[in-house]
């Protein structure tokens, strides 16, 4: 039986499923309850790979069996995104025309922060991710922004990814109804159908981790973003969470949004909530 065939099949099931995330989509900012859809996700993923510690699902399909474990390890020994990384580390470094430079941008200079992004802002009423933040200081400071999908942001995500190795992602949803309401929005996307497929983000990452769709291996939604940015096989080089989602809406033959759309940023801080207490392993590497 096919993917395809298998999720169709499973539909029912998966409805069920998302009852027990917490309940049906609602409005109210006072009934949405982020800690309970986070402890009720991670329970979800830790009961269906009941082998797994918790932080091995940041290291997507190659936690799901030993034989992908083992092609893990040896691709760590010369991981294929160390060009990418020691770029962000120089271009991370290298001040500006002004002489400022990222570091004067973020708190601790930007060095063991990406644990702490997306967060949301108060004052502007919405979700701020590192890729975002990354741009506003290139503009504040005079420089060109870089695009969402290419090689520049990929390096310099990936060396920030790396200065927070091994701390738990810790986002904050504070109480503002717009924060909440950012949440519920991610949650949403996360869990709609779309494109002539008829897929969701959930129908491959929640319904079939460790299935294949072509030459893709599926992996948990768990943990999904703790290793971002990734090298990809099949792009033969880096990619942002920009790209990720982009490319996810392409193959569902689906229309994909503007990079750092506010449905991309509340579907990042929705996963990357349910994904707190889980290590930042980023940069990472995929099939």
């Amino acid at each position: 039986m096919n993917v395809r065939s298998a999720i169709q099949l499973a539909s029912a099931a998966f409805a069920l499923a998302i009852l027990a995330f917490a309940g049906p989509p609602a409005i109210a900012a006072d009934t949405i309850d982020p800690a309970a859809d986070a402890k009720a996700f991670q329970k979800y993923f830790t009961d269906k790979f009941p082998k797994l510690k918790l932080e091995d699902f940041v290291n997507g399909p190659y936690s799901l069996n030993e034989d992908m474990h083992r092609q893990w390890e040896e691709k760590e020994e010369f991981p294929p995104y160390d060009f990418s990384l020691d770029a962000g580390k120089e271009m991370f470094a290298k001040p500006f025309k002004n002489g400022k430079s990222y570091a004067d941008c973020f708190p601790n200079g930007g060095i063991g922060v990406r644990q702490n992004y997306p967060y949301f802002d108060e004052k502007e009423g919405k979700v701020v991710t590192l890729e975002l933040a990354l741009n506003r200081c290139r503009e504040a400071n005079g420089e060109a922004p870089f695009s969402y999908v290419k090689d520049e942001m990929a390096s310099l995500t990936a060396y920030m990814a790396y200065t927070s190795r091994g701390k738990p992602f810790d986002i904050k949803i504070p109480s503002d109804p717009r924060a909440l309401e950012a949440f519920e929005d991610g949650k949403r996307y996360f869990y709609t159908r779309r494109g002539q497929l008829n897929f969701s983000c959930a129908s491959c990452h929640v319904q079939n981790p460790g299935e294949r769709i072509r030459a893709e291996i599926l992996a948990p939604a768990l943990g999904i973003l703790n290793a971002m940015p990734i090298y990809r096989s099949e792009w033969g080089g880096m990619g942002t969470i920009s790209r990720r989602f982009v490319t996810c809406n392409i193959q569902t033959r689906g229309v994909p949004l503007e990079p750092q759309s506010d449905e991309y940023r509340d579907l990042e801080y929705y996963l990357s909530y349910v994904s707190n207490g889980l290590p930042i392993s980023g940069p990472g590497a995929r099939p």
